[in-house]
């Protein structure tokens, strides 16, 4: 075993805590926050959700950057401990300006940008401490790597709560910062310990090459896919134009126009991806249309990111609606301590069930599956995950109808609708870049991190197109006309929007050909010999970027 592997696992657990330890308590200050003072009291829940799903946006669009800064220019260690030093910034920024609005949104986007910026790499450096002599031992690493993110968040989920609710704003952002700060220490403290993989000249067959050659390619005048991703540009373009009408943000707008470009662009290159060929590599060409196959499927699951994610805004607000029990813990010779459990605390539920989960799903419920003639594969896995997360949001709408009629609710029963989200959690975001590193080619596997990343992004996108249509005066009348509060009713509409992803996605994986793009098995290296960069990152084709459990 790697000796430096430690000191990145530890790091992990330290930055996890920080980052769910800022998260899970960023909606419930906000609308008691003075930042929102200047909104009506009735407005500050909306507002506040609106900046929650915003700044989850952020996280998981700058991966993009963080992965191109570190495979063009400076290296994974360098890009992780520069992102990580703007993190820590980003976490004084929210301790220090918790009644200044410039000052705090600043403290977000710098924790968007540090987090996401390391957000692609974490993972891949943990691949680069293995070659061919122990790469066997990078399973247990990884393990280890998805257990202690889950350990961290459930901490901080449990605890972050009730030192805001205690000891205010400045030590409920200041705490996570610190632990941001020492897990950059802890990383930096094993420097001289880790393999560094020499940045790689530009690759003349990359996705973007490739696909930039089929989609501008004049052979015989531009083809049809040219002229969509031409319509893609203007599609986007009306989309900023929007911007000053206030339907959306600035953030929101541009990235529903990256989305839109993306979507049309890669549209357009599949049509004619054959025009790139005789000038790039024909495996070139069939990894970049695995990768665009690759990303229908990714497309599909952005559903269940737009659930997942209000658990921690749509979730907690209406945990603020119901009985909160009260807890007395018996210390001992301590004395007796008493505590509310807040509603914020139920997001621990979540990676206290998924450390329950993955073991029992392993050793129990997939080889019982198995032996009963159903094969759990990854696509199946996948499917039914997004199934899952449409019945929690089926069982928690539920639960408001009860709360809107009159009838008070103990919050114990949010762990119901929790519980049933983190098994398609499980299902879909533990499998999902599983399945797409097998189905991408070693020279593209970078590539599909960063597009998995993007499906939180564009989940977060829905949650906050929605919204903004709900504010049309047309759509609350006709929401009023089926009975059902607006909260409900957008609780029953996101498990149908759920369950149509899962019928669009079973459909489409019955006519998708699974591949086996695993790394072939590698002659031994001296030890003196630092792998490539490709060898590197693919030390274990079950390496996974684990850091997007929240996700």
């Amino acid at each position: 075993m790697p000796r430096q592997i430690p000191y990145i696992i530890a790091s992990e657990g330290c930055e996890r805590f920080s980052y769910y330890g800022m998260r899970n308590i960023l909606f419930q200050f906000l609308p008691v926050s003075m930042l929102m003072l200047h909104l009506p009291e009735a407005e500050r829940a909306g507002a506040a959700k609106d900046v929650f799903h915003t700044f989850a946006m952020g996280v998981y669009f700058f991966p993009l950057l963080g992965g191109y800064l570190a495979d063009r220019f400076f290296g994974k260690f360098n890009t992780i401990f520069w992102f990580s030093m703007i993190y820590c910034l980003g976490h004084a920024f929210l301790a220090i300006f918790e009644d200044s609005r410039t000052g705090f949104y600043s403290g977000l986007f710098l924790i968007a940008l540090g987090a996401g910026g390391i957000k692609p790499l974490v993972a891949s450096f943990v691949g680069d401490q293995f070659d061919d002599r122990n790469k066997h031992l990078a399973k247990l690493v990884f393990d280890a790597f998805y257990w202690i993110i889950n350990f961290g968040s459930f901490f901080a989920s449990l605890l972050m709560p009730v030192f805001l609710a205690s000891y205010g704003p400045s030590v409920a952002f200041g705490i996570p910062g610190a632990l941001m700060f020492i897990a950059t220490v802890v990383l930096v403290a094993a420097r001289k310990r880790y393999v560094m993989v020499e940045v790689q000249p530009p690759n003349p067959n990359s996705f973007m090459r490739v696909a930039k050659t089929a989609l501008f390619s004049q052979a015989g005048g531009h083809g049809n896919g040219f002229y969509v991703a031409v319509a893609g540009a203007v599609l986007a373009a009306g989309a900023l134009a929007l911007l000053p009408l206030g339907y959306l943000a600035f953030a929101p707008t541009i990235c529903l126009a990256l989305v839109i470009v993306l979507a049309f662009a890669g549209i357009g290159t599949s049509m004619q991806l054959d025009r790139a060929r005789g000038i790039h590599t024909d495996e070139a060409i069939e990894g970049v249309r695995a990768v665009l196959r690759i990303l229908i499927i990714f497309a599909l699951v952005t559903p269940f990111h737009s659930l997942f994610d209000q658990k921690a805004t749509e979730w907690v607000k209406q945990g603020q609606a119901m009985v909160i029990p009260a807890w007395e813990i018996n210390l001992g010779f301590l004395g007796t301590w008493e505590t509310n459990f807040l509603p914020a605390q139920m997001q621990a539920f979540n990676p206290l069930m998924v450390m329950l989960l993955i073991p029992f799903n392993n050793l129990v419920l997939y080889p019982l599956m198995h032996r009963l003639g159903y094969e759990p594969t990854t696509l199946r896995r996948m499917t039914w995950g997004i199934v899952f997360s449409g019945i929690a949001w089926i069982a928690a709408g539920s639960l408001q109808v009860v709360l809107d009629g009159g009838d008070k609710l103990t919050i114990l029963w949010q762990i119901l609708p929790y519980a049933l989200l983190t098994f398609g959690e499980v299902l879909v975001s533990a499998t999902g870049l599983e399945f797409a590193y097998s189905q991408a080619p070693l020279a593209m596997k970078g590539v599909i991190m960063s597009f998995w990343n993007l499906t939180t992004t564009v989940g977060n996108l829905w949650v906050l197109l929605v919204d903004a249509g709900v504010r049309n005066d047309t759509v609350t009348s006709k929401i009023k006309d089926t009975g059902l509060s607006e909260t409900a009713f957008l609780m029953f509409f996101f498990a149908g929007f759920a369950f149509l992803a899962a019928l669009a996605f079973k459909l489409y994986v019955k006519r998708y050909k699974v591949l086996d793009n695993y790394r072939k098995q590698q002659p031994k290296v001296s030890r003196d010999v630092v792998p490539d960069r490709a060898a590197g990152a693919a030390a274990l084709p079950e390496a996974r970027d684990v850091s997007d459990r929240d996700k």
